[in-house]
């Protein structure tokens, strides 16, 4: 289980993550979403503990998580955003760095190497080097090696960002796999399509601040399961409805161009964080 308290970090007056509070449990898929700025990848950063927190904690199965524990961090990996692997080896040469760091006998890395690369499909593909390789696999290989140590807690920082429509859905499969195994998962995305397809919960945070912590279906069903667009002029104006004969009693009453659709969490993600950024314009004014 991993229990964030209070958890903030300022970089001197700029407040990235404030006072976050959140309990994820083992097992969990779990996502964190937020525009950009919101503080989900500082969060990341504080939990692989890249950063410090300036205040707060957090805590791993009840123990406390710090540069120190040494055993504790080995229960956790991180796939950043960035590709951040040299570009000059091949997949054999970074999975083998990746276990001598990690003091791993040269047998076990060999053994997990084959396996890791075979359940991701890139076995063939061993003596490529990386800069041979494709956006998605580039991915795939990250996956394969931070699961080299045999991770409890996945923490993933957009790991579909820049993969085209196919390859995002291999690598959701791929997750959904991991899933399945028991690995505790920690998403942060922009695609909220992703969150609503994977996740158990999800968080909603702006301005390193929580807004609310649910299931997708939750939150969709709080919003309203039907929604209405009406284009007006140059914007489209969407309504939501908690029945479908609501929805469409109204749709019935709309213009020509009006159309029924189920609402999605992209729609309560646009909601909630376009309230919030109103509300800040109009305390600045």
């Amino acid at each position: 289980m991993i229990e964030i308290r209070d958890l903030t970090k300022k970089f001197d007056d700029f407040t990235a993550v404030d006072h976050l509070n959140l309990t994820i449990g083992t097992g969990e898929f779990f996502g964190l979403l937020g525009p950009n700025g919101a503080g989900k990848t500082t969060t990341i950063s504080m939990l692989s503990t890249v950063l410090l927190p300036s205040e707060g904690e957090i805590r791993i199965d009840g123990v406390k998580l710090d540069r120190k524990a040494t055993a504790l961090k080995r229960k956790l990996s991180v796939i950043t955003q960035e590709y951040s692997m040299r570009q000059d080896m091949t997949m054999e040469e970074v999975m083998e760095y990746q276990g001598r760091l990690y003091f791993l006998p040269r047998n076990v890395i060999r053994e997990r190497t084959q396996e890791l690369l075979e359940f991701v499909g890139l076995a063939q593909y061993r003596k490529r080097v990386v800069r041979h390789l494709s956006g998605g696999m580039k991915r795939k290989l990250m996956v394969c090696r931070s699961l080299l140590i045999e991770p409890e807690i996945l923490l993933l920082d957009e790991p579909t960002a820049g993969m085209d429509a196919f390859a995002r859905r291999q690598m959701w499969n791929l997750l959904r796999q991991l899933h399945s195994r028991g690995i505790t998962i920690l998403l942060t995305t922009h695609y909220i399509d992703e969150a609503q397809t994977l996740c158990d919960r999800v968080a909603l945070i702006n301005q390193g601040k929580l807004e609310t912590v649910d299931t997708p279906s939750a939150l969709i069903l709080e919003l309203g399961e039907y929604a209405v667009d009406e284009p007006d002029q140059d914007t489209l104006k969407t309504r939501y409805f908690p029945d479908r004969e609501e929805a469409i009693s109204y749709l019935r009453q709309a213009g020509e161009e009006a159309s029924m659709r189920a609402t999605t969490l992209e729609d309560v993600f646009i909601s909630r964080v376009g309230r919030g950024l109103a509300s800040q314009r109009s305390r600045k004014r």
